[in-house]
């Protein structure tokens, strides 16, 4: 997921910050206690919402994106990650460290502020990644799944949660052209 972020900050020409009134500290709120063993996979990446502006190619040249996650070591998660692009299918492995206090998982080296899982009931998920170096800051929300569709309630969901983080505007959900996706398949 930090990968997919460091995409954004090198790719995005003029990134845009769409800082709402919620305070990061209290919303959204993490899953303390999530079970990354089993959260650890492959997965689609469905739908996207980002505030980096310039991110996403054209509608008609959009596909599925893919992440792989994995407990590398201790209090680490590996995490391979694959998008299309305005640049073509992209992709990046980044080690992100686990917060001693907050449940995210982060690499201030690499640009990724956190990766917070949402919610999740393991056949899908609900990501937000926050980006940033310096002044440019981004959040992407994603919504994963095992599968390369979705169900009508994850993505009520997704939708839900982009309304919360004032990303509805930039909401969308991907085709189902999985070419870029299974160029980083386990």
């Amino acid at each position: 997921m930090g990968l997919w972020l460091v995409l954004v900050l090198t790719l995005a020409p003029a990134p845009v910050l769409a800082v709402g009134s919620q305070s990061w500290d209290h919303f959204p709120r993490d899953i303390y206690n999530l079970n990354w063993e089993k959260f650890s996979g492959f997965w689609y990446i469905v739908a996207i919402a980002t505030d980096a502006q310039g991110f996403l190619p054209a509608r008609d040249k959009r596909k599925l994106g893919a992440c792989v996650l994995k407990v590398h070591k201790m209090g680490q998660l590996k995490v391979a990650i694959v998008f299309s692009t305005s640049h073509g299918c992209q992709s990046q492995v980044v080690i992100l460290k686990k917060d001693k206090r907050k449940a995210l998982f982060r690499n201030s080296l690499k640009g990724v502020k956190g990766l917070h899982v949402l919610s999740t009931d393991y056949s899908f998920g609900l990501v937000l990644l926050r980006l940033g170096r310096t002044h440019r800051n981004h959040r992407s929300l994603l919504l994963l799944s095992r599968q390369n569709t979705s169900s009508f309630a994850s993505v009520r969901e997704f939708l839900d949660t982009c309304h919360k983080l004032q990303l509805s505007a930039q909401a969308t959900i991907l085709p189902k052209d999985a070419s870029c996706a299974h160029t980083i398949l386990p």
